[in-house]
């Protein structure tokens, strides 16, 4: 949670004392631990996943009459949160969500007594939201969250975004500080990713336009949120390519949104209250330097027990905020998609590219990618049951890859003081979507 603040203001040459590196056997075990747990497929009562999987279905193996309330506890705790915090006043995008999620809890509670009217009772409708993604999102992110203290907290992170440096401003227009905030992003959480950007770009450490490429263009679903993706599309026995075609997909896609309008013309400035504090570039002795990040990350690094504690507190808070906005907004996108062809309208506009790269079942494909906008899960409601592997594939990297959507991201980046606005995130967004078709495509024919 400090890795990108304390690259932002410990400059790469400060040398006025060496690091201890205390507990320097902490960078390896734990951060060994956490990679086994979000990358490690391994098998268990018959199926092979990760272990964060396995775990989450033990717990629904284990403890079936628990879950249930433990879902609708996340539900009143965000919506109450939500309400207690006074979000509306924040502008009429908090005020929408707030009341989306007094409506989510609202189709909680009718689920749970069997009380839900006309359709949302369907399988297709509020029980698929509730068994897919309500279930998987509010065991999955909690516990990934205690895990993701593990995997980021402890020197990793740092050691890597040292040698990400010459990497990320040619490519993407980023200082190489913000690898940190790619990857934690990536394998962790777009909404800590969003408030770490955020803190640093308030502090003089990027400027608006550099915060608003990585809120848009590494700001993705983490690996517990791919996890979700991959089991509502069957693929799970494809989880280290699909894990890998994701990551390099975002990161090309974002290295071509990056000089394309809107963000191409975003001003290049500082918070204005904050003091400039461009990154130094660091042009030798590289690993020494890295290594000297990772002890001094292992310096600040709380204990374990705090940092897992930590964790799993915005772990909680950020299941939280999703599970009600899934029962409602996620259930509009559902009844949106039934009853009016406005997905269709939207699907059209991306079947140009899908029809350019032969994906299979091209308007099927194009519709549920535009559903994406809604809640990113939407899409694998549309194709989860179609029998081609390369559109499932496809549509599961576009999950992925799109980064915008509006169930939860779009409240995330607009409660910052990052200078992107909500129409340049969907056209973003729209941009985002074809060029993933373009890419994922081709790389699912060769592949599959």
């Amino acid at each position: 949670m400090t890795s990108a603040e304390a690259v932002a203001s410990e400059t790469m040459d400060r040398e006025e004392h060496e690091p201890q590196g205390k507990g320097l056997w902490r960078l390896f075990v734990y951060s060994a631990i956490g990679a086994i747990v979000f990358f490690l497929p391994v098998n268990y009562d018959g199926t092979s996943s990760i272990p964060l999987d396995h775990m989450v279905t033990m717990l629904k193996k284990y403890l079936p009459g628990l879950v249930p309330w433990i879902l609708l506890a996340l539900a009143v705790y965000g919506t109450g949160r939500s309400i207690w915090n006074k979000n509306w006043r924040q502008g009429t995008l908090q005020a929408v969500f707030t009341v989306a999620n007094v409506i989510g809890l609202v189709i909680a509670i009718l689920y749970l007594t069997d009380h839900l009217p006309w359709v949302l009772g369907e399988k297709d409708m509020v029980p698929f939201l509730w068994t897919k993604l309500v279930t998987p999102v509010g065991l999955i992110v909690p516990i990934g969250s205690a895990f993701l203290a593990l995997l980021i907290g402890y020197g990793m992170l740092e050691f890597i975004g040292v040698f990400m440096q010459p990497v990320m401003r040619p490519i993407w227009k980023t200082p190489g500080r913000s690898a940190i905030d790619a990857v934690a992003s990536f394998v962790g959480s777009y909404s800590l990713g969003i408030l770490i950007t955020d803190r640093v770009y308030r502090e003089g450490g990027y400027s608006g336009k550099e915060a608003a490429i990585i809120t848009t263009g590494f700001s993705t679903v983490s690996a517990a949120f791919m996890v979700i993706v991959a089991k509502a599309l069957g693929i799970m026995n494809l989880w280290g390519m699909f894990f890998i075609v994701s990551l390099v997909v975002t990161f090309i896609v974002t290295a071509i949104t990056v000089r394309i309008p809107p963000l191409r013309t975003l001003p290049d400035e500082y918070y204005p209250e904050a003091t400039p504090s461009p990154e130094q570039i660091v042009k030798k002795d590289r690993l020494r330097v890295a290594w000297r990040e990772a002890k001094l990350a292992l310096d600040r690094a709380p204990g374990l027990v705090e940092n897992i504690a930590v964790n799993l507190r915005d772990g909680i808070r950020m299941a939280s905020a999703i599970v009600p906005s899934i029962l409602s907004i996620g259930l509009a996108g559902l009844l949106l998609a039934r009853f009016t062809p406005i997905f269709d309208w939207i699907g059209y506009l991306f079947y140009p590219f899908a029809w350019i790269v032969r994906l299979p079942d091209a308007m099927l494909g194009s519709k549920a990618a535009a559903m994406g906008i809604a809640e990113m899960f939407l899409p694998a409601t549309a194709v989860g049951d179609a029998a081609d592997p390369v559109l499932r594939f496809v549509i599961a990297v576009i999950s992925v890859s799109a980064i915008i959507f509006f169930s939860a991201v779009v409240p995330c980046i607009m409660a910052t003081k990052i200078p992107v606005k909500l129409h340049h995130m969907v056209i973003i967004w729209f941009e985002r979507v074809a060029l993933t078709i373009l890419i994922a495509t081709p790389i699912a024919h060769l592949l599959l």
